[in-house]
């Protein structure tokens, strides 16, 4: 028996507004639903991973997902929560972005099967390309009246709001093309029902309107709150910016570390929101969180489960290990399997000092790497006391002040990691 998908939603705090009837419609019999994904960057940021999960949770329910990249709409720009216009993209890069969002989301929503709930993907360019200027206006536009378009709270917000450049026609027309494209899926995929975001919620209900008042037939609508952080900083965001769901873009320790980070008020609510774990185990891992908050059991399996679920076991591992690096006890071998992106990604922002190849071809002596070639100690006898305390690691393990650093020391074949204490850490990039 599959699950109810509304209650499963429920239990996660994944629900801010649902359209009356919504449950019982949905028990009666398999349903369409579908969320559209703004194909602007070739990749989704976890800010996407909200919706994704809630067409996750509709498939696992026996529900059919439809994910639907806005190839047209995206060309325009949704008003909902920005104040300024957005970049309009070329066909060509649209492609290219629908292709990568498609892989993304097929590591969350199953797209081939071939059973009857299996997720589709469509654009809504390919409907909207050949409709005339004069033939929406006629046959869409006539339909719904200013004065709804005007009460919504993403165009008010736009007209009203102050420090704001207003609002162009191509704008405020956005709404009438979110809402012909549910019209649109439910008249051609049987989709009776749309997610979003609950700032999404004007644009939604002015699809169920062009349902009822076009196509004579009842539309629903769901949204989901916006994830807000509990130390009121926005969440999605690191110091480098979005945080991506493409390796590339944000490496896998990145991501680990993220999720890793959050706070305990976080971390209980984030792990209902963005895992598949069940009730049970959630409950579990949270009074065992209250027993012994410093051992981070949430932080540590939120950060597992999402890592897995978007880049696989073997990131994960990578990323766990990486952690272990930096803030636990590694050997050289540990730090030599790294590659490069995440070697660089963990000691971000440790000074760095360049030394050519035939230095460490010929043996670098170690009071040179530390203090002579490098300044990373202020002196050779600053070197010395510190190879006298025994307090200098090279990639992880003591050395002695007769130590030379050879090609046999180097990580991916270009670094060296030099450290005195705990804490104190410096490369040497070998060119």
């Amino acid at each position: 028996m599959p699950k109810n998908f509304v209650e499963e939603l429920t239990w996660r705090g994944m629900i801010h507004d649902v359209m009356p009837d919504t449950e019982d419609h949905l028990n009666e019999t398999m349903r369409a639903a579908y969320v559209g994904f703004d194909p602007t960057a070739d990749s989704l940021h976890i800010g996407n991973l909200v919706p994704i999960m809630l067409l996750a949770h509709f498939q696992r329910c026996g529900h059919k997902p439809v994910a639907l990249v806005g190839g047209a709409t995206g060309m325009i720009g949704d008003p909902s929560g920005k104040s300024n216009e957005r970049n309009l993209l070329d066909e060509t890069t649209l492609r290219h972005n629908q292709e990568c969002v498609r892989k993304q989301l097929s590591q969350f929503l199953d797209f081939s099967s071939g059973n009857e709930n299996e997720a589709v993907m469509v654009n809504n360019y390919d409907w909207m390309k050949e409709f005339s200027f004069l033939d929406f206006i006629r046959d869409v536009g006539k339909h719904i009246t200013i004065n709804y378009m005007m009460a919504k709270d993403s165009v008010k917000n736009r007209i009203t709001g102050e420090g704001t450049e207003g609002m162009s026609f191509t704008e405020f027309t956005y709404q009438l093309v979110q809402g012909y494209d549910f019209l649109h899926l439910f008249q051609q995929e049987s989709c009776t029902l749309q997610f979003g975001g609950s700032d999404q919620w004007g644009n939604i209900t002015t699809g169920t309107e062009m349902i009822r008042r076009i196509g004579g037939g009842k539309g629903y609508a769901l949204t989901c709150p916006l994830i807000t952080k509990s130390d009121g900083s926005k969440f999605g965001k690191s110091e480098g910016g979005n945080v991506w769901l493409d390796a590339k873009r944000t490496s896998p320790y990145k991501f680990y570390q993220y999720w890793l980070n959050s706070s305990d008020a976080d971390a209980e609510k984030y792990i209902k929101i963005f895992t598949f774990l069940d009730k049970e185990i959630i409950d579990s891992l949270v009074a065992e969180h209250q027993e012994a908050p410093h051992a981070r059991a949430l932080q540590k399996r939120l950060a597992e489960e999402v890592t897995v679920t978007v880049h696989g076991n073997d990131a994960l591992d990578n990323a766990i290990k990486a952690s272990g690096i930096l803030f636990g006890k590694s050997t050289s071998e540990d730090l030599k399997s790294l590659d490069a992106e995440t070697f660089l990604d963990i000691f971000e922002g440790v000074p760095q000092a360049q030394v050519s190849q035939t230095v460490i071809d010929n043996g670098m002596d170690i009071i040179a790497a530390l203090a002579g070639e490098t300044n990373f100690l202020k002196s050779n006898g600053e070197a010395r006391r510190a190879l006298k305390e025994n307090s200098i690691s090279v990639n992880k393990e003591k050395v002695t002040d007769s130590y030379q650093i050879s090609t046999s020391d180097l990580i991916n074949d270009q670094f060296v990691l030099l450290q005195r204490g705990k804490k104190n850490y410096f490369i040497l990039k070998v060119q």
